[in-house]
């Protein structure tokens, strides 16, 4: 079944957002769409905002990191909830709201596992070293998967629930948006991309160049030779 107001749930993994969450939420329940803030040990009014705009809250008394985050919000929609569809969303402003049925319609024209946002088609106010990371990032991610897919690291993406029951993350930080990507195509899923627009504002980007490149190379290598061990297990059984 496609993705429908009734079956699809948004999840926004969110740190001291309360400048920009409210809009987000109240624009997201004016579509008639359950909404679930992860807030992740903030030190300002995130959680607040969330509630009083109609969200559900979970709360972290500590920042554990967006991949942490995301991970909570996917055990709480499995445990708790029937949702089918979970679109997974920024709090900082980011990720336009308008952009929620851009991805919805998209699973009504054929079977997919996965719709992610493609910023890349308008990229003049990306800074510079977000987008040359981002092309390398979703090079080497595309490679892995073995289909393109052109904006890797974007965060704004609409996921079947069935799909994620298959999959087993654990990353904490920001290669949770690859780590998704690298083990639904391990599960022969079908990714598809369309194009969201590309919102830069004051915000200050989380992501620490140094520390997630490491972290990105890790997830590669371990995808690497747990494909290996695998490949030669099949072989000797």
């Amino acid at each position: 079944m496609a993705a429908l107001i009734d079956n699809t749930i948004v999840v926004i993994p969110s740190y001291n957002e309360s400048r920009t969450i409210g809009n987000i939420v109240l624009g997201i329940v004016n579509m008639g769409l359950s909404v679930l803030v992860i807030d992740d040990g903030s030190t300002d009014n995130t959680e607040r905002v969330a509630l009083d705009n109609g969200a559900m809250v979970i709360r972290h008394r500590q920042n554990l990191g967006k991949g942490f985050s995301v991970r909570e919000g996917i055990k709480h929609v499995l445990k708790k909830t029937n949702f089918e569809w979970m679109i997974i969303m920024d709090g900082d402003g980011q990720h336009h709201t308008e952009d929620v049925p851009v991805l919805m319609n998209a699973t009504r024209e054929e079977k997919v596992d996965i719709i992610i946002g493609n910023r890349m088609l308008q990229t003049k106010t990306m800074p510079s070293l977000r987008y040359w990371t981002n092309r390398f990032t979703s090079w080497v991610v595309s490679g892995v998967c073995g289909q393109r897919i052109p904006d890797t690291q974007c965060g704004y993406r609409l996921i079947r629930v069935a799909a994620l029951k298959k999959m087993r993350l654990i990353s904490k930080k920001y290669d949770i948006e690859s780590e998704i990507l690298i083990q639904a195509a391990e599960n022969s899923m079908t990714i598809k991309s369309v194009p969201i627009q590309t919102i830069y504002g004051e915000e200050t980007s989380s992501i620490n160049p140094m520390r997630d490149t490491f972290k990105f190379f890790a997830l590669i290598l371990k995808h690497h030779f747990n494909s290996d061990k695998s490949r030669r297990e099949k072989k000797e059984s």
